[in-house]
């Protein structure tokens, strides 16, 4: 798969994304997607489509608390399926821009 990317690993094109395209970038991160990293990454894509921006890390914990629970909206849990950085991996493999938070 030729995949246009940004410097940081982030797909150039928004809409290049799809299933495939997630799976792909996970590889390339050394990331095994599993059901739980699909409810992220798909509840990221649906966040970026209602609102329009992206979420700093605070914001992103809480939204994912109010959307599934406290056992999956906090800090550990969010940090197990993206180790180096929750919010950045689940952008990224969600094919949405790098949050302005993100380093």
């Amino acid at each position: 798969m030729d995949l246009k990317l940004t410097e940081h690993g982030f797909l150039v094109s928004t809409s290049d994304w799809n299933e495939s395209v997630a799976v792909e970038l996970a590889k390339l991160n050394e990331i095994t997607l599993t059901p739980a990293h699909w409810e992220v990454v798909l509840f990221m894509r649906d966040y970026y489509e209602k609102f329009n921006y992206l979420p700093n890390t605070r914001i992103f914990v809480k939204a994912i608390a109010n959307q599934f629970g406290a056992e999956k909206g906090n800090s550990r849990y969010l940090q197990n399926l993206f180790p180096q950085s929750p919010l950045k991996y689940a952008c990224l493999i969600a094919g949405l821009p790098k949050p302005p938070t993100c380093l």
